[in-house]
């Protein structure tokens, strides 16, 4: 009973904190890092490096003598003096032996630095692997803020058409209006809730995102902060690519981990041109044996039969089928595929950096003429709204101005986080921090 009452109350607790940790607010950083933590590929990188030192570990290792011992206990039987039948006898034999590679080509070299290549790979391509999560996650994580101002947005329209229907219910009461038009304005305010319903289950759908980006369990409790995006508002920036892309060569695990594995790629010529060589090898024994068929005593026996032995062994190879020469041309072949995966990938990240300084300047002019079209609309809008209230114009022409306000207030959130999301590829690319 004790320990059920225990195990009850760490389950409490674990739960308890879990919940606790999804209510918070959560940053875009601490989005970042828990994805980082939690992902199961980014887990999977991590157990590939340590494969790859333990490989790196045993491929030092060769160059150490091997040693192994065997101990062999065996009965035999012959035929007797006479022929009296079988008689059987025990025996031991007991032997221990070493071997070292004294050259091989460089082998052993190569293949000791090609293991340590290979550590140095497997962390840029987790490091490549982290940055593409954090990328995803900081979309995720504007998408969020872009729902959550929509549907602040749509609460604002909707207390003003609410306002506005208020005002044609007291006009229709004096016959100041149709019903025709009443009926225009309280459809108006049924479309903007069916508009804020809308926005809403696309707050919850991007929150879901989020959250399963970030192997975090779906609650309703969960939460993001809301940064200051203002200042990072249209910087007016003139993004030069070539710097950018320089500034990129130098610091993008992509382009680091395609050179390491060209590098690993000579290697595996340079390993498999060794078998053009000789090998030369030492080999050091001792060996001792006892038999039953002998009269002196067993330990006199192991005593007396102990016979060491030094050797030296040369391998000189002749003809290998061509075994070496494919081997060599096979590498060969690897080392011009990973010389084209290199420029690939710089071509690549060239290319994908030109879009981000297009995608800035494209979203500058984007946001500049959103926010004039805006307000432009807000002016109009509110003219349009107070001559409603006067009278002046009719709930047709009131409706007109108050659908082309919504959609420029659209057009200017969209366009909004449009900007800010280029901003932050093009600082990712320069090797800024994701950061909000």
């Amino acid at each position: 009973m004790r320990n059920g009452i225990m195990i009850f109350g760490v389950f409490f607790l674990l739960s308890a904190g879990l919940h606790a940790q999804q209510d918070s607010v959560w940053t875009l950083e601490e989005c970042i890092n828990y994805a980082l933590e939690k992902n199961i590929q980014v887990r999977k990188g991590g157990i590939a490096i340590e494969r790859y030192l333990n490989y790196s570990d045993q491929a030092k290792a060769q160059r150490f003598p091997s040693v192994n011992a065997s101990v062999t206990q065996n009965y035999n039987w012959a035929k007797g003096t006479g022929g009296s039948g079988l008689s059987g006898a025990g025996g031991s034999n007991i032997s221990a032996n070493s071997s070292v590679t004294i050259f091989n080509a460089s082998r052993l070299n190569n293949q000791i630095k090609q293991a340590a290549l290979d550590i140095e790979a497997g962390q840029y391509s987790l490091e490549t692997m982290k940055e593409s999560i954090s990328l995803s996650i900081l979309n995720a994580y504007l998408q969020v803020l872009y729902s959550a101002e929509q549907v602040k947005n749509s609460e604002k329209q909707i207390e003003s058409t609410e306002g506005q229907l208020d005002l044609a219910s007291e006009r229709l009461a004096i016959r100041l209006i149709s019903q025709a038009d009443y009926a225009q304005v309280k459809s108006q305010l049924a479309n903007e809730k069916l508009n804020l319903a809308n926005a809403r289950s696309q707050l919850a759908i991007a929150k879901v995102n989020l959250e399963q980006l970030m192997e975090l369990p779906v609650t309703d409790g969960f939460n993001i902060a809301d940064p200051k995006l203002d200042e990072v508002i249209n910087q007016n920036r003139t993004p030069d690519v070539a710097e950018v892309y320089q500034i990129a060569l130098g610091i993008k695990p992509q382009v680091k981990n395609a050179e390491v594995n060209k590098k690993i790629a000579a290697l595996d010529e340079n390993i498999a041109k060794a078998g053009y060589y000789p090998s030369l090898s030492a080999s050091a024994g001792i060996g001792t044996s006892y038999s039953g068929r002998m009269t002196d005593p067993y330990f006199d026996q192991i005593n007396n039969g102990i016979s060491p032995s030094l050797g030296l062994s040369l391998s000189i190879p002749i003809y290998q089928r061509k075994q070496v020469k494919t081997s060599v041309a096979v590498a060969q072949l690897g080392y011009q595929d990973a010389e084209l995966s290199e420029l690939n990938t710089r071509n690549e990240l060239r290319k994908s950096i030109e879009q981000a300084c297009l995608d800035v300047t494209s979203a500058q002019v984007d946001y500049e003429a959103s926010l004039e079209n805006f307000i432009a609309t807000t002016e109009s809008s509110a003219l349009s709204d107070e001559k409603f209230r006067q009278g002046i114009i009719n709930s047709v022409d009131y409706l007109v101005s108050k659908t082309n306000l919504i959609l420029a207030e659209s057009n200017l959130l969209q366009s909004k986080y449009n900007l800010i999301f280029s901003y932050k590829v093009l600082d990712f690319y320069s090797g800024i921090p994701l950061a909000l």
